[in-house]
């Protein structure tokens, strides 16, 4: 617990941060052009033939997109809790990301949906509760920026996110405890082939690499903005 509120110092975080950063930023662009290069030399598969590619997108951001909003749940209690100094800023600073990888899992969800299903759309239980969790990260947003008095929103909005994380357990097992056209889980399982299953462990690692340099970018922004607003007001 030390450790964390060591970090919760904003110049302790700034110098960590400007320090990873380059690090972080050039093992993303790697792990994905890598993934990338991997995933499309992959033979066709059996039943799927090249459309199969797509997971190589799609997977890693639906992975991203919950584990985002499974960080801004725990990040709200901490705050909510501990009153950790930092946890709102960077609850705040991760809900865009999360909703940007969100939306990039509909989309190529949707791409690949309908060579298999043979339509862009279903209503199932899997998509739909995909779908919520990109309303979720719009609601949060949206309720950050309708108050005024940041320590009214950051309590509102913890609340919401922890309300909110109850939809995670139900986009993961959805697959079980409903009939569905998507299909289940073959990682942990062993089902996918290592063919398929080294080009997708890289693209994650690349996607998860991608969000950790924009995240601490954007907890690094905000701090600076409120140090300006801080010295503006006080100016005044």
């Amino acid at each position: 617990m030390n450790i964390l509120y060591r970090y919760a110092n904003p110049r302790e975080f700034m110098r960590l941060s400007g320090a990873l950063l380059p690090f972080t930023a050039a093992a993303a662009v790697l792990a994905i052009l890598a993934g990338l290069v991997m995933g499309f030399s992959v033979p066709p598969d059996y039943q799927q033939g090249m459309t199969v590619t797509i997971m190589f997108i799609h997977v890693p951001a639906a992975i991203v997109a919950e584990g985002t909003y499974a960080l801004i749940a725990v990040l709200s209690l901490f705050s909510l809790v501990w009153r950790h100094p930092l946890s709102d800023v960077a609850a705040r600073a991760a809900a865009p990301l999360g909703a940007l990888f969100t939306a990039l899992g509909l989309v190529t969800g949707s791409l690949w949906g309908r060579p298999m299903w043979g339509t862009y759309w279903v209503w199932d239980a899997r998509l739909t509760s995909f779908l919520l969790l990109l309303f979720l990260y719009l609601g949060y947003m949206a309720l950050w920026n309708a108050i005024e008095d940041e320590i009214r929103a950051a309590r509102a909005c913890a609340i919401l996110a922890l309300i909110g994380a109850v939809n995670l357990p139900i986009i993961v097992y959805s697959v079980e405890w409903w009939n569905t056209l998507h299909q289940g889980e073959s990682i942990i399982s062993g089902k996918l082939a290592p063919v398929f299953l080294w080009p997708l462990l890289v693209m994650m690692a690349g996607y998860g690499l991608l969000f950790l340099t924009l995240w601490m970018i954007r907890i690094r922004t905000e701090i600076l903005n409120r140090r300006s607003r801080t010295l503006m007001l006080g100016g005044a």
